[in-house]
């Protein structure tokens, strides 16, 4: 499946990651047909650069019109879009109103705060409206930090709400007594210490968990507060040393460790699954995943992009998802709509914003939303949300408000120490075509690419394991790739180490694509750890070149794990235009991981962060 790019975790400072990360995740890198969650989309185009991406739009207006642009989040960009249209043309203060969509992506936090820059960071909002209040928040705060002022004002009303869910499969929440009994995050945890055979049902194996990033995705943010709410038996005012208590530690630790992979969207963990139903097996790749009840329906319709374009494509699952409200309590993703207090939203685009606003929130456009299985600006649920669609519409009983920033900052930074580690091995394409010079920035390929995994290496920590190989063809004897550092525990020296081969790599020969692929997946599993989250990273531009290597239908066999295995996952990078992305994602699914798309070289950054979030 295709995947996307932003920062993440570990070592870095709780707060900056956040605010690198935050908002909407970042949108079209991903090759995912379509993509959703808090930012991230695109159809398999080729990325765009900056923190804020124009939606095609036909314009309304002729000349002395007023242009309002409004960056929101990816769930619901289509749909605001189609809004927009239709309120467009309209008089405000007598001149024709016009509405804008962009895609807001992972930057915006970042540009805003900096006061945004139009050639770096793309066309600026008027309005941005971000998944859930939390990134307002941060915002505020990072605004503060540099001294430029909030950009953004304290009255940012909701125009759509969803609530975070643990969604599972109906067999599995039935068996544990879904929908008469509350059902929590304690549960998980008590769940994740033993198996499915305490509850008639050995072949269902061990309890998996999927769940995002929190540094990337409002679900994932919302999933990790709500597991410190769980832990400290708090309903509200959660603290900084609540957060630091040595059991609520232990509670999230032992949540974490029984994640499948992290990630930076929840569509990962939708699109595997809705492929492993196509094949009859519902039941055997996730137990469960920390979404948004939206997304719930939006899987159960057979489309988890929840892009209204794709709705009916696809069948309905032979095994569909159901809702569990954590009886401890969750958060909504409340869509907030903020208009910005920039210089460049003058009078008659605040006008034109309030009334966009009012509208949005009118009847009709509610019931837009709730078509889509969104709730209502106050959180009514409408149609869609039944016991039939396996939501329930009386809940949640008990809803969290988000904590403070400065207790939110502890509850990332406490996670980076307490997530699952990972092992992963790097894998880098030094082929002769990675020597080509990308247009615009006086640098190779390769030299992109190289800074874009040195950037990446704080991200992990001391609890990681990680390795460095490079590929072409016959790197080593008959072998096409060179181990250049082993795996090993990311200290300093290991840190040092990593750099240093990344900085000495150089282009040349051919692509020995299928032998390495193989070969690192092997490597990876020779080393499992049940413990960890085991994977490769495999950067490619290129196509299989070695004539004298295994086929893809050869490949592909080998890295399927046997039952009641855990899989290494290989997630793997189209780098450039020859790149054979129809190749990666097969290799990808085949592992349930993901295949990312930097077709563009300039994006290979923010992909290489996005990877490393499955981590």
């Amino acid at each position: 499946m295709y995947q996307q790019p932003q920062r993440r975790r570990r070592n870095f400072a709780p707060f900056i990651i956040a605010i690198l990360l935050a908002g909407s995740l970042i949108v079209g890198l991903r090759l995912f047909i379509g993509s959703r969650e808090q930012g991230g989309g695109g159809t398999g185009g080729t990325p765009g650069d900056g923190a804020s991406q124009a939606v095609s739009q036909t314009r309304s207006c002729d000349g002395g019109g007023v242009r309002l642009t409004v960056a929101a989040s990816i769930e619901k960009t289509e749909l605001l879009r189609k809004m927009a249209a239709d309120y467009s043309g309209r008089k405000v203060g007598g001149r024709c109103a016009e509405v804008v969509m962009t895609k807001s992506t992972g930057g915006v936090i970042q540009a805003l705060a900096r006061g945004w820059d139009e050639r770096q960071d793309g066309p600026r909002p008027d309005v941005w409206s971000p998944a859930s209040s939390s990134w307002i928040a941060l915002l505020r705060q990072r605004a503060a930090g540099a001294d430029t002022g909030s950009p953004v004002s304290a009255d940012n009303p909701s125009i759509a709400k969803t609530p975070l869910v643990i969604a599972m499969p109906k067999p599995m929440a039935e068996a544990l007594g879904w929908p008469g009994k509350k059902l929590g995050w304690s549960d998980l945890l008590e769940l994740s210490k033993s198996s499915w055979a305490k509850y008639g049902h050995p072949e269902w194996g061990r309890f998996r968990l999927g769940k995002t990033n929190p540094n990337f995705s409002t679900s994932g943010l919302n999933a990790t507060i709500g597991t410190y709410f769980a832990a400290t038996g708090l309903s509200g005012d959660l603290s900084e040393k609540n957060v630091a208590d040595p059991g609520a530690r232990e509670f999230v630790r032992g949540v974490e460790h029984s994640i499948v992979h992290y990630g930076d969207t929840t569509l990962t963990f939708l699109s595997n699954l809705q492929r492993a139903d196509d094949a009859g097996a519902g039941l055997s790749y996730i137990s469960a995943v920390a979404v948004e009840e939206k997304s719930v329906w939006d899987y159960n319709e057979g489309n988890p992009t929840g892009d209204p374009t794709t709705l009916g494509k696809h069948a309905k699952p032979k095994v569909p998802l159901v809702a569990i409200y954590p009886k401890e309590g969750t958060l909504y993703s409340d869509s907030p709509y903020a208009v910005l207090t920039t210089p460049w939203v003058d009078d008659a685009k605040r006008a034109v914003a309030a009334d966009f606003l009012a509208y949005l929130r009118a009847a009709p456009q509610q019931k837009r939303f709730t078509d889509f299985a969104f709730r209502s600006h106050d959180g009514k649920p409408g149609r869609l949300i039944t016991e039939a669609n396996g939501l329930l519409p009386a809940e949640p009983t008990s809803t969290l408000n988000p904590p403070a920033p400065n207790v939110l900052d502890k509850v990332l930074s406490s996670w980076a120490e307490l997530r699952k580690p990972a092992n992963v091995l790097m894998v880098i394409d030094v082929s002769g075509s990675m020597g080509a010079e990308v247009p615009g920035t006086g640098r190779t390929k390769l030299d992109l690419a190289k800074q874009a995994a040195i950037n990446a290496l704080p991200q992990f920590g001391p609890h990681d394991q990680v390795g460095l190989w490079m590929f072409s063809t016959k790197r080593d004897g008959d072998k096409d790739h060179l181990e250049l550092a082993p795996m090993a525990t990311v200290d300093d020296a290991q840190r040092k180490r990593l750099r240093a081969r990344l900085e000495g790599l150089v282009p040349d020969g051919g692509t020995g694509l299928y032998d390495t692929a193989l070969a690192a997946y092997r490597h990876v599993r020779g080393r499992h750890s049940g413990d960890a989250i085991n994977a490769v990273v495999f950067l490619t531009d290129g196509k299989n070149e070695d004539t004298n290597s295994l086929s893809l239908e050869n490949l592909l066999p080998g890295l399927r794990a046997e039952s009641a295995q855990e899989s290494v996952r290989m997630f793997t990078i189209a780098y450039g235009q020859d790149a054979d992305l129809g190749v990666l994602k097969r290799i990808s699914e085949t592992t349930n991981a993901a295949a990312y798309d930097s077709r563009e070289p300039g994006s290979i950054d923010q992909v290489f962060t996005a990877v490393v979030s499955n981590f």
